[in-house]
């Protein structure tokens, strides 16, 4: 499983294991996955989607985030941020 940390300004989002990542980046969306490559990408207005098993945010920000039904993904709208994924260590900096 891929590990997340999500934070802003205010504090840590999240803080995790995911199964999956979509960001949107400047050049368009794009996900990762287990064992992805590692990166550091420039992140566009938009909402970073989460799969994971077992969603626990850090409570004082769950507001932030919301279900879609359609693919059963946790959703943070964002507009901006910055990525780095090492290790299967995924860091995201949000405004």
């Amino acid at each position: 499983m891929l590990s997340l940390e999500i934070v802003s300004p205010e504090g840590h989002l999240f803080k995790g294991n995911v199964t999956s990542v979509t960001v949107p980046g400047v050049d368009g969306e794009f996900q990762m996955l287990n064992h992805h490559a590692n990166i550091v990408a420039i992140l566009a207005q938009g909402s970073i989607k989460i799969a994971v098993p077992d969603f626990k945010a850090n409570a004082a920000f769950s507001e932030r985030f919301t279900k879609s039904d359609k693919d059963q993904k946790f959703l943070l709208p964002i507009s901006s941020g910055t990525l780095e994924l090492n290790d299967n260590k995924i860091i995201i900096l949000v405004d």
